[in-house]
């Protein structure tokens, strides 16, 4: 009996929203796992990513700093065929990209509200439709979303983040019973609050902090670098058998 390998060894990966936090930390998990990667973010972030696509050649593998504005299909396609001219194929996808806007659902504008959606559900719709396309002809392909926690709870002050993550959370089983018959995994993380520098200012608030500690068993938010083997496992063939399912990293919340 041949026992499926947790890893992605030789497969080319494109990470959006790679040039930092979670994005940057999962671009070189998968490439210490064995993945070439595309790093992929906002044009005004190249420098920033090339540094992680440096780091990523460091481990041996290849890379390539792709620029991307998720809210642009044209752009999504610039990524994708950039991707594909450097490294050939595109086996994993990493929907990475996303924002939040936190204010009382009273307060939400309307420039807020598609700001947040345009980001996180909106552009990880279209980055799957355009890599699914190249997946489908590959006869294979693994698209791991990075939603949230918030996708299955609610939370104060995050109407818009809390909808779109739930969003992902649904898109994800659609696209994987479309696809599946292409050979094509889709599935979805749902993190915790992560210790990033944006989520640093956020947790800078005592109160906040002091709230959202509470709501976690393990007593603690969750490292960047605590992603990646979830990411890793739904990418590799170790979960050849799971497609449409919501792998929450929340160190308990849900659980109570």
């Amino acid at each position: 009996m041949e026992i499926p390998a947790l890893d992605v060894r030789d497969q080319v990966a494109l990470v959006t929203g790679a040039a930092r936090g979670i994005g940057r930390s999962l671009a070189v998990g998968l490439a210490h796992y064995g993945a070439d990667v595309a790093v992929a973010d906002l044009p005004g972030s190249m420098a920033e990513a090339e540094e992680v696509a440096a780091e990523v050649r460091s481990l041996g593998r290849r890379s390539v700093a792709v620029p991307v504005d998720v809210r642009d299909l044209g752009r999504i396609d610039g990524m994708v065929a950039q991707t594909v001219a450097a490294l050939g194929r595109i086996d994993i996808l990493v929907n990475n990209a996303g924002v939040q806007v936190a204010k009382p659902a009273l307060e939400v504008t309307e420039a807020d509200w598609d700001a947040v959606l345009d980001v996180d559900l909106k552009g990880v719709f279209f980055c799957s439709q355009r890599v699914g396309r190249v997946m489908k002809e590959q006869g294979r392909g693994s698209i791991v979303s990075i939603a949230s926690q918030n996708g299955v709870i609610g939370y104060y002050n995050r109407a818009a983040y809390c909808s779109a993550k739930a969003g992902v959370v649904n898109l994800t089983r659609v696209l994987a019973l479309e696809w599946a018959p292409y050979g094509i995994r889709v599935n979805a993380v749902g993190p915790t609050f992560v210790r990033t520098a944006l989520g640093e200012q956020t947790l800078s608030n005592p109160e906040f902090r002091r709230d959202i500690l509470s709501r976690i068993p393990l007593g603690r938010v969750a490292e960047p670098e605590e992603i990646i083997g979830a990411v890793v496992f739904l990418a590799s063939p170790a979960a050849s058998m799971v497609t449409g399912q919501t792998l929450l990293v929340d160190g308990g919340w849900t659980a109570q």
